[in-house]
């Protein structure tokens, strides 16, 4: 029997993109029953505990995320938060496009205007101020391969990144991630930690820090015990060039304070282009990753016994749809 398609996206105009028109294996309940499933264990999770995805504008998503009918493509991309801040298991968002500039102010307020009280965002810090060397690519021009010398400017941090958060965004702002982007040259460790504990020491606290690497090398007893010292929060990425969740958690210390972040990226050896092209429109789990799983779930019990606030963020590039992997994640933890 022929399944009733769900309602589109956009308008009669516009493209209706990740959009079922047949069933097939691994298409989602029709929307009632599958909303009071996500009510059911959405209602039996900790309070502690904030699933979310990275960004959230995938117009893949409808009949995941998206139920409602948007004019077009800006409308999506202006008003979608509010839809997605209602789905029952989604308490955070990484708000991602903050990496590559200051979100403005203007901006920051519609968001803030879209979500409830209690939700909070994780919001990336500006590459500028987290990238230690310029990668060699023709977009950075004549700094391409050279030291940053903005690298964890604490000043620059305060008055382009974190003053207009302040003024237009307090309420709904969880961590912040300071991303360290791969070095095209190697990074000394000991440099880095006098730069990172320099940084938390002048920065201001207005928000908890968390601390994604994306090198292995950096990843030391010694960056464990710095953190600890400033108070802020190791990022445990599963992420293609980094140890597994499981050998992240071995590092003595790294589990500690107030916080703990996770972010599912890429599975270990593959490339986001790749996987992009492979999952999109990201709407249907296409490499299930079980260790994974079961790594988020030790990570999240282990939180949670030390009374920690738990964000768990996942890209679509983790499984192929963020979505399904959050309420795969939050059945195994309530399970």
């Amino acid at each position: 029997m022929k399944r009733t398609p769900p309602t589109p996206l956009f308008g009669r105009d516009e493209p209706q993109l990740g959009l079922f028109d047949e069933p097939h294996d691994g298409a989602p309940p029709p929307a009632e029953e599958m909303q009071r499933e996500l009510e059911s264990i959405g209602a039996r999770l900790p309070e502690g505990v904030r699933f979310g995805t990275s960004s959230w504008t995938f117009p893949g998503w409808a009949g995941l995320v998206y139920h409602r009918r948007y004019p077009d493509q800006r409308a999506f991309l202006r008003e979608s938060l509010e839809e997605y801040a209602k789905h029952p298991l989604m308490r955070t968002v990484g708000v991602d496009r903050s990496y590559y500039t200051p979100v403005p102010k203007d901006d920051l307020a519609l968001y803030a205007n879209q979500l409830p009280e209690g939700f909070l965002c994780a919001m990336k810090v500006w590459q500028r101020i987290t990238m230690p060397v310029y990668p060699r690519h023709p977009r950075y021009g004549p700094d391409a391969g050279k030291r940053n010398p903005d690298f964890l400017d604490a000043d620059l941090f305060a008055s382009e990144v974190n003053a207009s958060v302040r003024d237009s965004f307090s309420r709904c702002m969880g961590p912040w991630i300071l991303q360290m982007a791969p070095s095209p040259s190697p990074i000394d460790p000991s440099w880095f930690l006098t730069k990172l504990s320099a940084f938390f020491r002048a920065a201001p606290r207005d928000f908890p820090f968390a601390v994604e690497l994306r090198d292995r090398r950096l990843l030391t007893p010694e960056y464990a015990r710095a953190l600890r010292e400033h108070d802020a929060a190791h990022v445990f990425n599963y992420w293609s060039r980094m140890p597994s969740l499981a050998d992240q958690m071995r590092v003595e210390g790294l589990l500690g304070g107030s916080l703990l972040v996770v972010r599912l990226l890429l599975p270990q050896g593959a490339k986001y282009a790749d996987l992009r092209d492979a999952y999109a429109p990201f709407d249907k789990l296409v490499a299930v990753q079980p260790v994974m799983r079961q790594d988020v779930k030790r990570l999240v019990s282990a939180a949670l016994e030390r009374d920690m606030e738990a964000y768990v963020l996942v890209n679509n590039k983790a499984e192929g749809s963020s979505p399904l992997t959050v309420r795969a994640l939050a059945e195994v933890l309530v399970r």
